[in-house]
């Protein structure tokens, strides 16, 4: 394929190419939302540093937005089974929407430790650390000061390939050494988007990196995902307290709510009787997965609606299954002045396990000096 060598998009440009795809009778509502969300205040600047929209796309039409705001994945379009584009990730029309204060981290990189830290400290070396709490008596996704704050600076490789870069610095958020951060977003021509991690720290540091899309198959906006189909190849999960902290335990996933190792209805078991259930308000628990080689499925969402299949591959170890329990609808300035209620969407973040600093039996997350850390996940669409 040519490489095109943007920095981003040009706006006029892009409403071209909108409009002559209105054209197409595939084409459908979902180019709309990106010709709003292109149009709507992305072009800024925050904290003296520029932030801009960059589109991929794919030989077949797929088509993905993201903003360098915290590595945002703003709109994800593929083809329903009617050949239509469908937008299936929930997200703003503007960047002021992402920067509100309760934004539920739509679409955004997360670091420097991805999901829950107990109590907000962990002990390394032999020196204890202590981090921003955010979420209760714990600290989430990297704390009040995390990655999906960030301004990161971006290079679009070509049309199919964004990379990202940011350096925190020793003590940012709590969390010790300079961790220098490369994100690459690929956009293949068999509609499967691919994400690459690496870290490297000047200092013995923990990492735990992932995104943050919320997914509705039947189209974002559409107000429930209980209907979609769910498979996740996983015989356990790690149960967690009250607070959503992992107890240190395995939990077999056989004859429990749990159970997706077989293809179900996300809403069958959702209103169980289960402790683990009422801590979540659903589900919001990592799974522990059988095989996470990133050439097996660990996970296969469907919807029946649009009949848009989406497969997940990883190298980590665990994938966090949560079913937007905390999604309200209250704020009606999703795309296009949509909103998103309760269990609209469903998000599923490879990663290493919550809370692994503070129990040596899950696999380490720590990062030592002259080691590269090194991941990968792929979302790969399909009807």
């Amino acid at each position: 394929m040519k490489k095109i060598m943007l920095s981003a998009v040009p706006l006029a440009t892009f409403c071209l190419a909108v409009a002559l795809s209105s054209c197409n009778p595939k084409a459908d509502k979902a180019t709309e939302t990106i010709a709003q969300t292109d149009s709507l205040k992305y072009n800024t600047t925050i904290d003296g540093k520029k932030v801009s929209l960059y589109t991929l796309k794919n030989a077949k039409g797929a088509t993905v937005t993201i903003t360098n705001y915290g590595g945002r994945i703003v709109s994800l379009l593929v083809p329903n089974k009617d050949d239509k584009l469908t937008d299936v990730v929930l997200g703003y029309d503007s960047i002021g929407a992402y920067r509100k204060k309760g934004e539920p981290f739509f679409g955004a990189l997360i670091g420097r430790y991805g999901n829950r830290i107990g109590k907000g400290k962990f002990t390394l070396n032999g020196e204890q650390y202590t981090l921003q709490l955010n979420d209760g008596p714990n600290t989430l996704h990297g704390g009040t000061d995390g990655f999906y704050s960030k301004v990161w600076d971006a290079k679009q490789v070509d049309g199919q390939k964004l990379e990202l870069t940011y350096t925190a610095k020793d003590g940012e958020a709590g969390y010790p050494g300079k961790l220098d951060v490369k994100v690459q977003y690929t956009l293949t021509d068999d509609n499967a988007l691919q994400i690459d991690y690496t870290a490297t720290t000047d200092k013995a540091t923990v990492v735990n990196l992932t995104n943050h899309a919320y997914f509705n198959l039947n189209g974002e906006g559409n107000k429930s995902i209980l209907d979609h189909e769910l498979t996740i190849a996983a015989d356990s999960i790690t149960p967690v307290d009250s607070t959503l902290i992992p107890t240190g335990k395995l939990l077999a996933v056989t004859g429990t709510a749990f159970d997706f190792t077989k293809a179900k209805t996300i809403g069958k078991s959702i209103e169980e009787s289960n402790e683990q259930l009422k801590f979540g308000k659903g589900y919001d628990h990592n799974f522990a997965l059988n095989k996470h080689d990133a050439k097996t499925p660990v996970a296969t969402v469907k919807s029946t609606s649009t009949g848009i299949k989406m497969e997940v591959y990883t190298t980590e170890p665990g994938l966090q299954f949560y079913s937007g329990n905390f999604l309200t609808g209250a704020d009606q300035d999703g795309k296009g002045g949509k909103s998103y209620p309760h269990r609209s969407a469903i998000c599923l973040e490879t990663q290493h396990f919550p809370d692994a600093p503070n129990h040596p039996n899950f696999a380490s997350t720590e990062l030592k000096p002259g080691e590269t850390y090194k991941t990968s996940t792929t979302y790969k669409f399909s009807k």
